[in-house]
């Protein structure tokens, strides 16, 4: 694999239309909202979403979720520990050596070498942390969500013989009408170097990104109900640009046309040229 040719930089729109993007578990699943009304997606939520698509294109992935498991592990430890030079490495506990560790990992876990991993085991003596180039930004929307709920019941019992459970016990669901968000992230070489990121690896995090909601279907997100509308895909010559990334992200501009918008077309979406490479643009929705 060669190495990654220089700094990437990128910001995704994506859209929710009657969804729940991503639930807040200490607030009854209710879409996630800041307190001015804005929807928000988490970078564990989207990390997550790019995890499956890289599983999907046949990529080994360390942290699978149960519902995906594609190797019979159960438990992060056991797939470490699957990994016979990686076990026979920790076991020599005090004497391992922590480097060749993280190397043996980030070769065998594409999204280790992405993201970055802590290992820290139960009665372990080995702990290793990894940082890895690719920083996500939690996703804010550009107009605030309106969010709907809506009261669902269940057509039968749980469980027999339960006194005051009726088959109607009521539940709610949430969802919001429609919300665009913007997802912004960087690829750090200097990291990149260190965990073997390769420029390979960089295309395939850009086509996880292209299709991030295939095969991410549920209840609470309907298929067709999350939409990925645009991509910007900065893949600069060198290793630190003239042109900082806040300032990159800055120049994707969305202004919405309309007061309460429905859709991505009721946004303008304008690109601010700046002293650096000419990004990348997949729009998925014209």
């Amino acid at each position: 694999m060669s190495e990654l040719r220089g700094k990437v930089d990128f910001v995704l729109l994506v859209s929710a239309s009657n969804a729940n993007p991503n639930g807040d578990p200490l607030n009854g699943n209710r879409p996630r909202e800041n307190f001015d009304g804005y929807g928000e997606i988490s970078d564990v939520c989207i990390k997550r979403k790019i995890r499956n698509r890289l599983q999907d294109l046949g990529e080994a992935i360390f942290v699978q979720s149960d519902g995906r498991s594609d190797d019979g592990f159960g438990s992060l430890r056991e797939r470490a520990e699957g990994c016979k030079e990686l076990k026979d490495e920790i076991d020599k506990k005090k004497k391992a050596d922590r480097e060749k560790c993280a190397r043996i990992a980030c070769e065998k876990w594409i999204d280790v070498r992405s993201f970055g991993q802590v290992f820290a085991f139960k009665g372990a003596e080995v702990s290793l942390g990894i940082r890895g180039p690719v920083s996500i930004h939690q996703a804010v929307s550009v107009s605030p969500v309106n969010v709907i709920s809506m009261q669902i019941t269940k057509s039968v019992n749980s469980e027999a013989g339960k006194e005051g459970k009726a088959s109607d016990t009521m539940g709610t669901k949430h969802r919001i009408g429609f919300g665009l968000y913007v997802i912004k992230g960087s690829i750090n070489v200097q990291l990149a170097e260190k965990t073997g990121f390769s420029q390979e690896d960089a295309e395939l995090i850009k086509e996880a990104l292209k299709t991030l909601f295939e095969n991410d279907a549920s209840s609470a997100r309907p298929e067709g109900s999350m939409e990925v509308c645009q991509l910007y895909w900065w893949q600069h010559e060198d290793k630190t640009p003239q042109v900082s990334t806040a300032r990159i992200h800055r120049s994707v501009k969305v202004s919405a046309l309309a007061e309460r918008p429905k859709s991505f077309n009721d946004y303008e979406v304008t690109l601010e040229e700046l002293p650096c490479v000419k990004p990348e643009v997949y729009d998925f929705v014209s």
